[in-house]
């Protein structure tokens, strides 16, 4: 099985780099064989349920399914590639067909719908497979539904497969179109990138930046998940990646095993944020932000907006450990961490943090190359293609980092499973998009919202945050993206938001919903990591991520943040100099109260007024102080003051003041 795995992995790759690069096939036919690769592998790796892995008839039924696979993604290739205009039925391809398709279309196109929704639950879970048959059954029963949801005139079963598997809307559409182009080449190449062990460079570096500093092994943990989020773009790859190494440190050093996987699960969730790679996000945007944008754009937007949460993360774990090593001897808070958990040691406890030099030379060249492709102004496929062309030259200079062929296989093995639920997720996505495009209901849907928020673009917001978060429940941040840009992404920009920050905000939530109980993927598998019990560690990942939920209504009130003025151009320096200070400030502010420490350990009523601070200068006012002159609004200036107020007082009072209420 896995030279077969490997076998069909390694075609998927160097398919991909060709067509994307030299491009020789029709776009739909690029698509039908990407599609067939991912199903195929997902059959024979995914089965229909885990305990029935070993069954006969289970294995049977895989290798009928991975059959089907091939078969139908092969008859939407030869009813669409010129090469094969022999076997055009009606000597017309697919495309031209429109309205005349026939049964033989229906029925394989019915297949691969079944197909596509099982290798989606396989993959997923039962979410998004619901999801999209909801959707699938509002396209059938249009007339008869009541007026709240969106009735509009129905569409029989023929024409909404043929909308939503045969032709370029849904399944073969812009979901699966990105995973081809953009998403899939950025995942071998962090395959690759940790088959050399450089991406173990990452954890070590970090350990040797903190290994003197208070709560080391947790800022280790939200650098190097930061890094490693933004190659994987997998909130839950990332968790148990780095997860693996950096709980164990975290509750060996005395932190809670709830705290330490919270930790892990919030800093591994806003690695999607993070430039250049940014998961699958920016290569989204490309696709369906409009007027369009440039990747560099795009990146260079991320960039305040990824240092601020993770500049949350590192305060927040910062001030924890201060408070608990503050806490009188005895108390719960000096012993977080349960008695069982005595014996567990530091990686390497004992001996030096050794950094093996060459590996940060890998690691910092590759990715070294990839941003300078991009400023070159290669298209992103290109730039990612010639990156893993130098990584692989450059790995070859070194034993420890030498692409072996076990390791090159094993890297093709891994690129291809991570690649499985991104191909069956946006597969299914683009059932849900077709139904979108052929109800309506896209544009339909925002109309009912904009009267509500007409008057309360905060109000908006707000509906736009819960349906993200929900959504988000049970699916990849990407997909809810997805979902979500297509369902209320014009809401936004007849609100005047401008369209890149409001796809941030679309985008961000998905992210967060990685943490959100109670159905908080990141913090599930930290949770398994870390040996604790799910909700509450799904809870104090929420705690930990939690200024990361004020951040997206930044990005719409204070657009410089993302580098972006009102009206969607570059902004003054001085006002992104502002606002990020603010920003900041009010981040300080919101993780001290979070934490219950700033400079001291800080009383209940301290806690509250820190919080009214972070409130002032997280949500910015109209109110301008002296307007002709100045750009600091009332709230600003009276959060900053609130905070200096909170940090003298409690200072003045003296260290080691016992807190009076619960964490």
């Amino acid at each position: 099985m896995k030279a077969l795995n490997s076998l069909i992995a390694g075609f998927l790759i160097l398919f991909t780099l060709w067509e994307v690069n030299y491009p020789l096939l029709q776009p739909q036919s690029d698509l039908a064989i990407f599609a067939m690769a991912g199903l195929v592998l997902c059959f024979l790796n995914f089965p229909t349920r885990k305990k029935w892995r070993d069954k006969k008839w289970s294995r049977v039924l895989d290798g009928i399914l991975a059959v089907l696979a091939v078969a139908t993604c092969g008859f939407i290739l030869s009813q669409t590639e010129p090469a094969f205009r022999s076997l055009w039925i009606g000597d017309q391809p697919l495309g031209n067909r429109p309205g005349q398709e026939t049964a033989v279309d229906i029925a394989v196109a019915i297949v691969l719908l079944i197909l596509v929704l099982e290798s989606a639950r396989r993959c997923m879970g039962w979410a998004l497979p619901i999801l999209a048959m909801l959707f699938l059954a509002y396209a059938l029963a249009g007339p008869n539904l009541p007026n709240w949801l969106i009735p509009h005139r129905g569409y029989d079963l023929e024409r909404t497969v043929a909308q939503t598997v045969l032709h370029g809307q849904g399944v073969f559409g812009v979901a699966l179109g990105v995973m081809f182009r953009y998403v899939f080449l950025f995942v071998v190449f962090g395959a690759f990138l940790s088959a050399t062990g450089a991406t173990g460079f990452i954890i070590e570096f970090a350990r040797r930046i903190f290994r003197n500093s208070v709560g080391a092994p947790a800022k280790v943990a939200v650098v190097s998940s930061g890094f490693m989020g933004s190659l994987s773009g997998s909130a839950v790859a990332n968790v148990v990646t780095t997860g693996t190494f950096t709980i164990p440190m975290m509750r060996a050093s005395g932190f809670k095993r709830e705290i330490a996987g919270g930790i892990e699960a919030a800093s591994s969730s806003g690695g999607a944020l993070v430039p250049p790679v940014m998961g699958a996000a920016a290569y989204l945007m490309l696709e369906i932000v409009q007027p369009s944008v440039t990747y560099l754009q795009i990146i260079q937007s991320a960039l305040i907006p990824a240092i601020l949460y993770y500049l949350s993360l590192f305060l927040f774990v910062h001030f924890h450990s201060l408070r608990i090593a503050s806490a009188p001897p005895g108390t719960k808070a000096s012993s977080e961490e349960d008695d069982d958990d005595s014996d567990i040691a530091l990686p390497n406890d004992g001996e030096p943090v050794r950094l093996e030099t060459y590996k940060g030379v890998l690691f910092a060249g590759s990715l070294a190359s990839l941003i300078t492709f991009l400023c070159l102004g290669f298209t992103p496929f290109r730039a990612v293609t010639l990156a893993l062309v130098v990584l692989i030259a450059l790995s070859f200079f070194r034993p420890e980092t030498r692409l072996t062929w076990p390791k090159f296989v094993e890297a093709i093995r891994g690129a291809g499973k991570d690649v499985v639920p991104l191909i069956c997720a946006s597969a299914c996505v683009g059932l849900i998009i077709g139904v979108v495009t052929l109800t309506g209901v896209g544009t339909r849907f925002p109309a009912m919202i904009l009267p509500i928020a007409e008057n309360n673009l905060l109000g908006a917001l707000f509906l736009i945050m819960i349906g993200s978060l929900i959504l988000g429940m049970g699916l990849p941040s990407v997909v809810c993206y997805l979902l979500m840009a297509t369902l209320v992404g014009p809401v936004l920009g007849n609100l005047g938001v401008v369209p890149l920050a409001a796809h941030f905000f679309i985008f961000y939530f998905g992210m967060m919903s990685m943490v959100t109980p109670p159905v908080a993927l990141a913090a599930y598998a930290a949770s398994s990591v870390a040996g604790s019990k799910i909700i509450p560690t799904s809870m104090a990942a929420f705690r930990v991520a939690l200024v990361g939920f004020t951040l997206p209504f930044m990005f719409v009130f204070r657009p410089e943040l993302l580098l972006l003025a009102p009206n969607g151009k570059s902004p003054a320096v001085i006002l992104v100099i502002y606002a990020t200070t603010v920003a900041g400030l009010g981040i300080l502010a919101f993780a001290s109260a979070l934490s219950g420490y700033l400079l001291v350990r800080l009383k209940v009523l301290s806690r509250v007024l820190l919080f009214v601070a972070a409130a002032l200068m997280l949500y910015p006012g109209d109110a301008m102080l002296f307007p002709k002159e100045w750009i600091i609004t009332v709230h600003d200036l009276a959060g900053v003051v609130l905070l200096v107020v909170v940090a003298l007082v409690t200072r003045m009072k003296g260290r080691g003041v016992v807190v009076d209420g619960a964490v």
